[in-house]
């Protein structure tokens, strides 16, 4: 079978402007071992690529370059030079180039794990979130007993909420400038506080603070400046949400003095397999969750339209995706 020599391709055209065309597309041939082509079926706006949206360079990513910034992608692979992953099997995970936007997507295998057909490619790319976010929750450490606050109960914060929950933390408070009470038991709060989150910070009684506050907001300091002063002695923070600066001042007298521990980090590439297939059995146990989260799907050919919510966040709207639908 001849391999197609173009595809369609969504590029920047300018802040907060994408245009669609053809590109030409990646042969099998090219691919390098371990490596994978897959044909795209759905795709997940994150955080992380609003930036880009704006006009930020992508550090990543060549200027000019075509399959604008996304990394969440869902589709078949058609061709494989990674042993465990056939031609045909439904894959999701990270596209590798942070190319998504395209008709077909070069990826390295080890980010990639092939889902049940029975789930639906607009369902099951909500499984690379849910990955990143049972990760980081690995990272943090037990959490029984814990009282967790959430800044920022958008795509990301959500799903913190619902896993910290679901791994036994006694109170879960969100906290976000948009109103998300109309999720709050889809996904485990039991408190949501619609607020501006260093407002929240500044009101805070010593005997409601957070024993563990996640950031996932991002791209901004006053995010995080608010969750160290709200946290409790010896309370933890973990930084999720994507810095827009390079360096963060933080208040390193009240870490010192709170006895805190401030981590962070990404899911590191050689367990994105392992936390997508754990994400996949978290959905099977938890099947509720892709109404809940999955709220607002577009067509490839509307990813202008996509973007221009997602950038937008409002009440009722959660995860923006993208589908060949």
């Amino acid at each position: 079978m001849e391999f197609p020599s173009s595809m369609w391709a969504v590029s920047s055209a300018g802040p907060y402007r994408l245009t669609w065309g053809e590109a030409p597309a990646p042969q099998p041939e090219a691919l390098g071992h371990g490596e994978v082509l897959v044909r795209t079926l759905a795709g997940g706006i994150c955080g992380s690529d609003l930036p880009f949206f704006a006009g930020h360079p992508s550090p990543m990513v060549p200027a000019g370059a075509h399959g604008f910034p996304l990394h969440e992608i869902a589709g078949e692979v058609v061709a494989s030079r990674d042993d465990d992953l056939a031609v045909g099997a439904l894959v999701v995970g990270w596209a590798t180039g942070m190319d998504g936007l395209a008709e077909y997507v070069l990826s390295a295998g080890t980010s990639l794990h092939a889902f049940s057909p029975e789930l639906d490619p607009g369902v099951a790319i909500l499984l690379q979130p849910l990955a990143c976010v049972l990760y980081a929750v690995e990272q943090i450490g037990d959490v029984e007993g814990k009282s967790v606050a959430v800044l920022g109960v958008g795509p990301i914060g959500a799903l913190f909420a619902h896993v910290l929950k679901a791994k036994g933390a006694s109170r879960v408070i969100g906290v976000d400038r948009v109103d998300r009470a109309d999720v709050r038991h889809s996904f485990g709060l039991d408190e949501f506080v619609h607020a501006d989150v260093s407002a929240w910070a500044n009101g805070i009684t010593d005997a409601d603070r957070p024993n563990l506050i996640v950031e996932a907001i991002g791209h901004q300091v006053e995010t995080l400046t608010a969750a160290i002063s709200a946290a409790a002695y010896e309370g933890k923070i973990f930084y999720f949400g994507i810095p827009n600066d390079e360096v963060y001042p933080v208040s390193m007298t009240a870490l010192l003095r709170k006895n805190m521990t401030l981590c962070t980090g990404v899911t590191a590439l050689g367990a994105r397999r392992r936390v997508l297939a754990d994400a996949e059995a978290y959905l099977a146990k938890f099947p509720e969750l892709a109404d809940a989260y999955v709220t607002s799907p577009y067509p490839f050919r509307e990813a202008q339209s996509a973007f221009e919510a997602a950038v937008r966040p409002r009440t009722g709207q959660m995860k923006v995706t993208l589908t060949s639908l």
